[in-house]
């Protein structure tokens, strides 16, 4: 994947290619660039840190997939591998900014991000969530 023009990033371009939708690169490039400034103004820290702070706080290590056993369905607590994580923590950072209504993306997608970084927020509710149901069900691990 190419680096972005602005970071050089090529987790900045994955991101910007979440955020996107229906095909609108350059109103998501937007918005993330916007709210990387908005970061700067707030935090006077370099947005990058507080991107890849935010991405590693979100990341989960935990999740559970649903195995048919005998024609029952256990929840079966799995390891989350490398890409894995990254792309659920974009996932869900996206859909907390988007859930927040009467701010613009930007605003809401810079306030989700610092947010994630300081280790709150919605998108590491999600992420706890998702652990404490892995964790619930380690009962089943033999069956992975």
């Amino acid at each position: 994947m190419q680096p972005d023009y602005k970071y050089n990033n090529p987790l900045v371009t994955k991101f910007v290619n979440y955020i996107m939708w229906e095909g609108k690169k350059s109103v998501a490039r937007k918005v993330v660039y916007d709210a990387f400034d908005i970061i700067q103004k707030k935090t006077k820290e370099d947005p990058m840190d507080v991107f890849d702070k935010a991405l590693k706080n979100v990341a989960p290590t935990l999740e559970v997939k649903t195995r048919r056993i005998g024609g029952a369905n256990y929840q079966v607590p799995m390891q989350v591998k490398g890409d894995r994580r990254i792309i659920l923590a974009m996932r869900w950072i996206r859909e907390s900014s988007r859930n927040q209504k009467g701010k613009p993306m930007a605003e809401s997608l810079a306030q989700e991000l610092m947010a994630a970084a300081n280790n709150e927020g919605e998108a590491i509710k999600k992420k706890e969530a998702t652990e404490r149901t892995a964790r619930a069900n380690r009962a089943f691990a033999h069956f992975a």
